[in-house]
């Protein structure tokens, strides 16, 4: 299936500008999400339930295989239904923000197919926390799926630094009750300052506020009765010691894991000379990536449940990164490259490698 993808359709899609593409990929998901039949004969194909996966458990939750569908596709949790029917052993949707919000000016995303690479400065481009709980109101909820479903929250763009704790918490009071786990997405570099939230103090001030919601009452209406896991998606550009500032903070109000790495501001080899602002994905960001995996689980001796993103486009990228110590790892680019079944594919050639 990967050769009639890079041979028959991507040819026809790489014709399109880059968001254009997308958009004609995500509304085939949801066409998919929506056709009960389409979805059944493709989760046969792929086999989700047939026991052809190794399941992974972590922070209370069973992941079907390991490899995951990344934030950023499904921007507004219209698709995701269609992720188990591709082999996807979890779905991440959003980024999504309190309030609704167009993105960047057009264009925004830029493909490089010799690095199999991309380029984005999408800017968070959502309807907003509160439309988003409207969709999720209306599909399977937690219990009711076949992988889970994680959601990714950011700032928006209008709310001040100073506020930005107040925004995520009206996120999390929104879409908590809806989500297997939830993101706090600090490391976008489309959104300007967002990245200072992972300076200590800052960071400190939103992850306290976070626990001290977790911490109220189970039977309020934010989490339904549940702890809900919340990670943190990290940045590939901090330092080692700024990465040792957000683990102590992790540490000290207890988050469940962290996403390690979103977009790169760094421009290395062919890319510098490339003059497009946004973040960089795909193939460059692979050591990178694996070398704060690396880090960080040496740093905690395995305790924090680590998902690897950036640069996985095959099998050896993606062992790569469990051999540094991920638990799963999630695709976004390597999907535009690669295709569809890609997330099928991979996760038969990690539970393969995994029985060597």
């Amino acid at each position: 299936m990967d050769v009639f993808y890079e041979r028959m359709l991507r040819p026809h899609l790489f014709k399109l500008e880059s968001e254009k593409a997308h958009e004609v990929g995500l509304r085939a998901m949801e066409w998919m999400g929506a056709f009960a039949p389409a979805r059944w004969v493709l989760e046969k194909i792929n086999g989700l339930d047939d026991g052809r996966y190794a399941a992974v458990s972590l922070f209370g939750l069973k992941f079907p295989n390991r490899v995951g569908l990344a934030a950023g596709f499904d921007k507004n949790g219209t698709a995701w239904p269609a992720a188990a029917a591709l082999g996807f052993g979890h779905v991440e949707i959003g980024t999504v923000t309190a309030l609704a919000q167009p993105g960047n000016p057009r264009p925004r995303m830029f493909r490089y197919p010799s690095e199999m690479a991309v380029i984005n400065r999408m800017g968070f481009n959502n309807a907003g926390a509160a439309q988003m709980a409207k969709v999720l109101a209306r599909l399977p909820g937690v219990g009711q799926r076949k992988i889970p479903l994680g959601i990714n929250l950011g700032k928006s763009k209008i709310t001040p630094l100073e506020k930005a704790t107040e925004d995520y918490l009206a996120s999390y009071r929104l879409l908590a009750t809806y989500a297997d786990y939830l993101v706090l997405n600090v490391s976008s570099p489309n959104t300007p300052d967002l990245r200072k939230l992972q300076d200590e103090e800052r960071l400190r001030e939103l992850l306290g506020a976070i626990q001290g919601e977790r911490m109220k009452s189970t039977g309020g209406k934010a989490t339904a009765g549940r702890r809900v896991p919340v990670l943190l998606k990290i940045a590939p550009d901090l330092s080692w010691v700024q990465i040792d500032a957000v683990l102590s903070a992790v540490d000290e109000f207890g988050l469940d894991g962290i996403i390690a790495t979103n977009t790169t501001l760094a421009r290395p080899g062919f890319f510098a000379g490339i003059n497009e602002a946004g973040g960089l994905s795909g193939a460059p960001l692979r050591r990178r990536s694996t070398e704060i995996v690396r880090y960080l689980a040496l740093r905690t001796q395995g305790r924090l449940p680590l998902i690897a993103a950036g640069g996985i486009t095959d099998l050896e990228s993606a062992g790569e990164k469990m051999d540094a110590g991920a638990s799963l790892v999630q695709i976004y680019s390597g999907m535009i490259y690669r295709g569809p079944w890609f997330a099928a594919a991979l996760a038969r050639a990690l539970c393969e490698r995994d029985q060597i």
